[in-house]
């Protein structure tokens, strides 16, 4: 019986503790870029953006990278209307950043469909498919060869 009284005990607290209010009705996209993979989540609110537990300006020292994360956002007029939530993952910064632009575009065409059209006509719903081209065997790299004695 010590254990029922356990049981009904520690679930009292968990109920207590619940957060009141409405949550947030998030939207996702997912955005890839090289290697870098970003799952955005777009919710009402006041303009907030957080990378990975960061704010943008932390996150990201790059102006360029900063400025091209905001596009999605000017091109809709969103910009202080939504809160932005990102994790990124794999590649480097601005292969982040692009990542996060098209998964930004994507999440905003799925909350209004009037905004895909701008979206798209801006470049932002559009995949870069540039990759890393791979290492060829008998090659330094790529492209590039080991040099070559005629004698």
């Amino acid at each position: 019986m010590a254990a029922e009284e356990n049981t009904t005990t520690t679930a009292a607290p968990a109920e207590a503790n619940a957060p009141t209010g409405p949550k947030p009705t998030y939207i996702w996209g997912v955005g890839r870029r090289k290697s870098a993979v970003a799952r955005v989540r777009i919710a009402a609110g006041n303009g907030r953006i957080e990378i990975n537990g960061k704010t943008l300006n932390d996150y990201f020292t790059n102006e360029r990278d900063r400025k091209a994360i905001f596009g999605p956002l000017e091109v809709t007029s969103t910009g202080g209307k939504m809160d932005v939530l990102v994790t990124a993952d794999g590649g480097g910064h601005t292969g982040q950043a692009g990542a996060i632009v098209l998964g930004l575009g994507r999440a905003l065409a799925k909350y209004d469909q009037g905004l895909e059209a701008p979206l798209r006509g801006a470049g932002f719903m559009t995949r870069d498919s540039r990759m890393k081209e791979r290492k060829k065997y008998g090659q330094r790299g790529a492209h590039r060869r080991f040099q070559f004695s005629k004698r």
